[in-house]
């Protein structure tokens, strides 16, 4: 199975920079040695299941706890999908090969 979850997590109460907060959140997820994909609005981390990246929230929350925040604000979203396997990169490349191959599926 695989389970994609798009997470932004940060302080609203520490001004307008949230770069040094996203970048702790970031440690934890390489730790734990998900694959991830940061964006601009969100970061997408891949697992095979739920709980193995629900667990992941908490300890997010708690970091940015310790860094002085009083308050987190925070967003996430799943898709999972059973059968499948390294979906954080394989839907890019979908898309990719489409914009190659133009509407009609042929090679432009």
């Amino acid at each position: 199975m695989s389970v994609l979850m798009e997470i932004a997590i940060f302080p609203t109460d520490v001004g307008e920079s949230k770069s040094r907060y996203v970048a702790e959140a970031l440690k934890i997820i390489e730790e734990s040695g998900y694959p991830y994909q940061l964006t601009p609005m969100a970061t997408i981390v891949e697992a095979e299941t739920v709980e193995e990246l629900t667990a992941l929230i908490p300890k997010l929350a708690r970091k940015i706890e310790e860094m002085g925040a009083k308050r987190i604000y925070s967003v996430v979203k799943f898709d999972i999908r059973p059968g499948r396997k390294n979906r954080l990169r394989g839907k890019i490349e979908s898309v990719e090969r489409a914009l190659r191959e133009g509407p009609d599926g042929q090679r432009s």
